[in-house]
């Protein structure tokens, strides 16, 4: 077998010579064209002399205009070298190894085409200038570019996930170590103990640091018997009530709180002491205890301030979306710290509460201490009773919602009376210019969905210079979301 065939066939045919022989000049195109999306016939020289097109998406992307232009011509900067390696003798080319490879044409205000090619030298006569050199297959790969950019933002996505994931652990990490309550996780049973705060350990002793330390060993044999009887009934229902124990060094009683979670298929306990005295007011009954209890563990911010508007109880979820530590960083700080948009929004806030008493879906923003920014929905109430006047807010964190289409989270107002909803909030000069930006920016964005991105078509669309949409994409920060203008 020829060295050519040899460098661009694995496994060769065996009777090519008996079957394909009665083949003509259009039944070999027909053969040679089905085998590829584009077909070039190249001379001696690496001009493009003829071709085929087995796909008409090809003719939309100009490969017809390739006709009389050297090969190098109509490949991008970093193709070029690609083009020179497949025109090589086939026995240069045996050597090097290369059968396909990728090239990228430029073409006008759209992605580079991407096509994999692979070149078959042809044998020239001797004096016959006008017989072909080699013969270009190209395979298209706009496909698999496309799948290749959906593994590229899945990966972004995953990534994204994964330092929000660590994210959350930093914070649960700082909250655990920073608590002032002594806390433990078991895994499994009170006898192997998976994690505990500095302030378990100051509770138990240094004893507690010790490998073989069991919680069961510091406390009285009754209160194991008791603590295991709990942490039976939450594994069998999920839910059980608090239960006192008492640990045997001393005289001392703790009330202790249980809650079950799974990590790697296995079964974790996290028990939290607290001293009864310390827990709740005697005079407050167990179905007030519960309600305590779902408050300090609801997902909502549950804020509680004197009627100034200064912080005198906080729940987790309130500390998480305000990026603090422990409560003690919020108490007797002023709510407004944390929110409104502006100076004006916690001052109306409080004169309807004072004046009405209650406060219902009043939109505005909660900024955390390390800069992250989210829209939040306030419900509140005015505490008029009792031996010290209280307000108390309800803080849901409106970002996790999800809208039901894909615009960006920025809305145009419905009505007027949504409109009329941000005076008060921001000055008149803001909600005008905000409005008109919006405007502008979802037009443009919409003449470039029409366009598929062309910012020439979209700036004729919208009866703008091409200058200016340039500098209106950087303002509004979507340039990078569109692709270069070859123009």
């Amino acid at each position: 077998m020829p060295q050519a065939q040899q460098a661009y066939a694995v496994r060769p045919f065996d009777m090519a010579g008996q079957f394909l022989a009665h083949l003509d000049a259009e039944s070999a195109a027909e053969l040679i064209t089905a085998t590829s999306d584009v077909v070039l016939i190249l001379d001696k020289d690496g001009v493009i002399r003829d071709m085929a097109l087995s796909n008409a998406d090809m003719l939309g992307e100009g490969c017809q205009h390739w006709l009389g232009k050297a090969w190098t011509d109509t490949v991008t900067v970093e193709s070029k070298p690609k083009i020179e390696a497949l025109l090589k003798r086939n026995g240069d080319a045996a050597t090097d190894g290369v059968r396909w490879r990728h090239i990228n044409h430029p073409v006008n205000d759209k992605a580079d085409l991407a096509l994999s090619y692979s070149v078959v030298q042809l044998p020239i006569a001797q004096g016959d200038e006008a017989t072909a050199h080699a013969v270009a297959f190209g395979r298209d790969l706009r496909s698999q570019a496309a799948l290749q950019q959906r593994l590229v933002t899945a990966q972004l996505s995953m990534e994204r996930d994964y330092w929000r994931l660590r994210q959350v652990e930093t914070r649960y990490r700082l909250l655990f170590q920073m608590a002032s309550e002594p806390v433990i996780i078991l895994e499994g049973s009170i006898d192997k103990l998976e994690e505990a705060n500095p302030a378990a350990y100051e509770l138990f002793g240094e004893r507690a640091r010790a490998p073989s330390w069991t919680l069961a060993s510091s406390l009285d044999p009754a209160s194991v018997a008791v603590l295991r009887e709990m942490l039976d009934r939450l594994r069998a229902s999920g839910k059980a009530d608090p239960c006192e124990v008492r640990l045997i060094d001393g005289a001392q009683d703790m009330l202790v709180s249980a809650s079950q979670f799974r990590q790697e298929n296995t079964l974790h306990f996290l028990l939290r002491f607290t001293r009864p005295q310390d827990s709740v007011a005697p005079s407050i009954t167990r179905g007030k205890q519960r309600l305590l209890q779902v408050m300090e563990s609801a997902p909502d911010g549950l804020v509680v301030t004197d009627m100034e508007g200064r912080v005198l109880s906080a729940n987790r979820a309130f500390l998480d979306m305000g990026q603090l530590g422990t409560e003690d960083q919020a108490r007797g700080e002023v709510l407004d710290k944390w929110l409104g948009r502006t100076g004006v929004d916690f001052r109306v806030l409080l004169t309807n509460l004072r004046q009405h008493g209650t406060v219902r879906l009043f939109a505005t923003q909660m900024r955390g201490e390390y800069g992250s920014n989210s829209e939040v929905e306030i419900s509140a109430v005015a505490v008029n009773s009792g031996p010290q006047r209280c307000l108390g807010f309800t803080i849901r964190d409106m970002g996790r919602r999800l809208t039901n289409d894909g615009r960006s989270a920025k809305e145009l107002p419905r009505s007027a009376s949504q409109m009329t909803e941000l005076v008060g909030r921001l000055p008149l000069k803001d909600i005008v210019r905000e409005t008109t930006d919006l405007i502008e920016q979802l037009c443009i964005e919409a003449a470039l969905e029409l366009t598929g991105d062309n910012r020439a078509s979209a700036a004729e669309m919208l009866g703008l210079s091409r200058q200016s949409l340039y500098i209106k994409l950087r303002r509004f920060g979507i340039l990078e979301g569109v692709g270069e203008d070859t123009h």
